[in-house]
């Protein structure tokens, strides 16, 4: 014996395959919606923020710097405030005011003159560091920094910090970018992988 169904049931059943219908199509616009978006043009990058000047943190991002190239990803580094006493060569006094003196005092001129975040002791935590580096063979941080130029490794000084910490262009070692906070966020958004050191 065949049910028949009432025609409040069938109203509702109707209903129902509409509801579902409905959502199948805006189901499918979202998943073209999701195909055509910015994270689909994601590369084989890594971004890097350089915040600190501390010798740890250097030899940690240049190391994965590096580690990052030879995997084959296209990397930059974005050298920022305290993180410009990795990529200085030198101190300059002349034709600067007070402020700038100061901090140029303050500041290190270059990965020679780098501190340990932690432990430094006077500057002794760092020579410890770099023995322990000598005696297991690890790269120093400025064959390190050299081996990231050699690779290709896209190197900008932040401008801003530049002009704020008085650091002229003949300070900074040779073959850097000088740009914004725009090249940053123009390769950290195409990047795989950002990271803040």
């Amino acid at each position: 014996m065949t049910e028949v169904m009432a025609p409040a049931d069938q109203m509702a059943q109707s209903v129902d395959t509409n509801a579902l219908l409905e959502r199948i199509a805006s189901l499918e616009q979202r998943v073209v919606e999701l195909e055509n978006s910015p994270a689909q043009s994601i590369e084989d990058r890594l971004t890097m923020v350089m915040f600190s000047g501390d010798l740890d943190k250097a030899i940690a991002g240049l190391i994965i710097a590096t580690g990052a190239v030879s995997m084959g990803l296209e990397v930059s580094m974005f050298f920022t405030f305290w993180g410009l006493g990795v990529v200085k060569k030198g101190k300059t006094y002349a034709g600067k005011n007070l402020l700038e003196r100061g901090f140029t005092a303050m500041l290190p001129a270059g990965t020679e003159q780098l501190r340990m975040s932690q432990m430094n002791y006077f500057g002794a935590g760092a020579a410890l560091i770099r023995k322990l580096m000598r005696d297991h063979d690890v790269s120093s941080v400025e064959e390190l920094f050299a081996m990231t130029q050699e690779l290709g490794v896209r190197m900008i000084v932040c401008d801003m910090s530049r002009e704020l910490l008085g650091v002229r262009d003949t300070e900074l070692i040779d073959g850097l970018e000088i740009g914004g906070v725009a090249a940053y966020i123009g390769d950290a958004a195409r990047s795989k992988v950002t990271l803040f050191i």
